[in-house]
């Protein structure tokens, strides 16, 4: 990977960690609790708590996620940035495109 395409993958990295961000932010206001005082049907009641359980898991994705592009972006200095952390081959700079928080090329992610 040269240079130039690292400085690329390293801005993608820190576009995205502010977009994580952002997400977990929405993410936890819909994690709140559900007030029991709330004059809202059984039936709404179940689907509000099935939304927080999406909710929910949608958090901890993007959690890590969130730890996974923190990571990647104190590599982006070292020489060894953009290699597979299985194979030691190189991620191919479309995949680091997509995906600037994998740490595995396509063959080692499987």
């Amino acid at each position: 990977m040269d240079l130039q395409q690292t400085k690329e993958v390293k801005k993608l990295i820190e576009n995205e960690i502010s977009k994580t961000i952002l997400k977990i932010e929405e993410y936890k206001e819909l994690t709140q609790p559900i007030s029991p005082e709330n004059a809202i049907g059984r039936i709404s009641r179940m689907d509000a708590i099935n939304n927080k359980s999406v909710a929910e898991a949608a958090l901890r994705e993007a959690q890590t996620k969130l730890q996974s592009l923190q990571y990647m972006l104190t590599k982006t200095g070292n020489k060894d940035f953009g290699q597979c952390a299985k194979c030691n081959g190189q991620i191919p700079i479309g995949r680091m495109m997509i995906m600037p928080q994998s740490r595995f090329c396509v063959n080692c992610a499987q």
